[in-house]
């Protein structure tokens, strides 16, 4: 009984746990939702070569700046961007950037994106480039 007892509190303290992670994670704002699924945009379609477009880095900081309020909370989440791919690729990162809701959110966009630059490169490329280029992510060259 003692025994059946104990490993009923041990599952009850597992699932409690795994039920409560997520939460301690905090949420994305609306703001760093727009901006983060904007970055991933623009970063997917230079990943998978879309001809035609570079990187506008300062337009990329203008951009968070307006949606975030500063230029710093901009490059926090570029950052914490950063922190997120150099952690599903395996490579060393800065604990300190990485958030876990941005590693989750951008890896929904991430996949999203790239399964449909897959399917319909040309098309996908043009649309996603041009909105990339629209939010100053991206410029044509």
């Amino acid at each position: 009984m003692n025994f059946k007892l104990s490993a009923v509190l041990m599952l009850v303290t597992i699932v409690l746990g795994a039920m409560s992670a997520p939460a301690r994670a905090a949420a994305l704002s609306e703001a760093e939702a727009r901006f983060l699924d904007q970055l991933v945009t623009a970063s997917v379609v230079l990943e998978q070569r879309c001809d035609g477009y570079e990187v506008d880095g300062s337009g990329g900081v203008q951009l968070g700046a307006r949606l975030l309020g500063s230029p710093e909370a901009a490059m926090a989440m570029i950052d914490a961007y950063a922190a997120a791919i150099k952690a599903r690729d395996g490579e060393s990162y800065d604990p300190a950037k990485f958030r876990a809701e941005v590693s989750e959110a951008a890896g929904k966009t991430f996949r999203r994106v790239r399964t449909d630059l897959i399917r319909r490169p040309k098309g996908a490329c043009a649309d996603y480039g041009d909105a990339s280029v629209d939010h100053h992510l991206l410029r044509r060259y």
